[in-house]
């Protein structure tokens, strides 16, 4: 949606505002809405951007191996108090991602050269056409 709005910032010098936001079916009062928060917007994106900037420290200091829990941590124990959820898309947005452990195996394995037991039974498993219910 501020794909639409940044279009009408663009073009309100050629256009009626009123105009584009009739013909592109949006509230002219949403329009001036996003205006009135872009400087919002940019205050935030300047406090993320530092925010990335501290996080990419301690990712480094750290080897590359801490993810969005230890790097929460830290920045919790350097008396930087901001939201995990934050971290986390911070991080996201700008591709840093810890080492994830590998996955564990399997301790058992069916052995290669085993060979099936015998069917000491003889029961048979084939579907047969004559029941059909």
């Amino acid at each position: 949606m501020s794909e639409v709005y940044a279009f009408i910032e663009a073009e309100k010098t050629t256009h009626n505002v009123a105009l584009l936001c009739r013909l592109l079916k949006v509230a002219r009062s949403s329009f001036y809405a996003w205006l009135a928060g872009e400087k919002t917007r940019l205050a935030r994106r300047a406090a993320d951007d530092a925010l990335a900037h501290e996080i990419t420290v301690l990712h480094l200091a750290s080897r590359g191996a801490y993810g969005v829990p230890r790097i929460h941590a830290e920045l919790r124990r350097l008396d930087r108090r901001v939201n995990r959820k934050r971290v986390e898309r911070v991080m996201r947005e700008r591709d840093i991602a810890g080492v994830t452990r590998r996955k564990r195996r399997s301790l058992t394995r069916p052995a290669k050269r085993a060979v099936p037991a015998a069917d000491l039974i003889g029961r048979d498993f084939t579907a047969s056409a004559e029941t059909g219910r």
